[in-house]
């Protein structure tokens, strides 16, 4: 029996609701499924919640959607705990979990939208934490070779928002398949607090020695605060890179706007905000058309309804003129654009 569905609707598979169809559909709910013969066609897009995702078109192949779920702690040391989870989980709620168990390290990575195997190819990241950090190893499917991989985290290549899947091109080419994770939480547990919007939420709960679900409870009412959720509001979250420059550059133009956000890195460059270049850019709460920037958090781009992936990409060339004209500054989206 086939596993394949065809003409599929895929609005809404993606969180910026934007309409678009798949020639041919499967679910994974089973790492054995990968196996059928019939996968091996091109083209092939791996989907997981659509949260990171541009649909630009209807889609002339096969969409593949992982939905392997499974959590369990496979093993402990006397350093750490490894928790291995099914692509097909979802990241928040799997992040809650692992702290209702005892097991902390994942708190500032909570309410992120997607799932767990998409979670490393993309190298989520927030309020001081990459996942890149806390993966210790993945099993994926590759298709060409029909067979599963195991990729430790050093061979991952994690960078910023960024990875082997994504340098590789895999992550477009459908070339492999995230099966499961398998993550390496150390047991020796330290709180990661130094961005302001945690102390300070924090500080306003007159919590001085936060556990971990304490930050994992600030995180959550941060993002609540401050990002729509696509339920209401479609999205795909921060939609663009926030930029590394030179030093040299971001001196200057902390000379000339002594507000602008900037933050230092290990090679001496310098990440500015992307969210504060686009407001001063006049582009926060503003829409051409269907499609604009939100109003609370001018990172998000989001879908008021009606919006196409022509509409999108139409809105983020704009912001992308916008921020180039008053800065200087090149902006990089975040998305897959399919």
């Amino acid at each position: 029996m086939s596993l394949q569905r065809r003409n599929v609707d895929l609005t809404g598979l993606n969180t910026l609701a934007l309409p678009s169809r798949a020639a041919c559909y499967v679910e994974i709910t089973t790492p054995p499924q990968l196996f059928a013969g019939e996968l091996k066609q091109a083209p092939r897009f791996v989907l997981g919640d659509g949260s990171n995702l541009v649909l630009t078109s209807d889609f002339d192949g096969l969409v593949v959607h992982m939905a392997i779920a499974g959590r369990q702690l496979l093993s402990e040391d006397t350093d750490a705990w490894y928790i291995r989870a099914g692509a097909g989980e979802n990241w928040h709620d799997f992040v809650q979990w692992t702290l209702g168990q005892g097991w902390p390290g994942l708190e500032n990575l909570s309410l992120i939208p997607g799932r767990v195997g998409a979670a490393p190819i993309q190298n989520i990241g927030a309020y001081g934490l990459e996942v890149g950090e806390c993966v210790h190893s993945l099993n994926a499917w590759d298709f060409e070779k029909r067979c599963f991989l195991t990729v430790d985290r050093k061979d991952c290549r994690f960078g910023y928002r960024d990875s082997l899947f994504k340098q590789e091109g895999w992550h477009l080419s459908g070339r492999m398949a995230i099966a499961s994770v398998l993550f390496r939480l150390p047991k020796r547990w330290r709180p990661k607090t130094r961005y302001t919007d945690v102390t300070q939420e924090l500080a306003a709960r007159e919590i001085t020695s936060p556990t971990p679900r304490d930050i994992a409870s600030a995180i959550i009412a941060i993002r609540q605060r401050k990002l729509p959720d696509p339920a209401v509001t479609p999205n795909a979250g921060s939609f663009f890179h926030n930029p590394v420059v030179d030093r040299s550059i971001a001196e200057k133009l902390g000379s000339d706007y002594p507000s602008l956000p900037r933050y230092p890195q290990p090679d001496g460059q310098v990440k500015l905000a992307a969210g504060w270049l686009i407001e001063q850019a006049g582009w926060k709460g503003k829409s051409l058309g269907p499609v604009g920037m939100f109003e609370k958090q001018a990172l998000v781009l989001v879908n008021h309804g009606g919006g196409t992936g022509a509409d999108v990409l139409r809105t983020m060339a704009a912001v992308r003129a916008a921020v180039h004209e008053k800065f200087g500054v090149a902006l990089t989206p975040e998305p897959i654009f399919l």
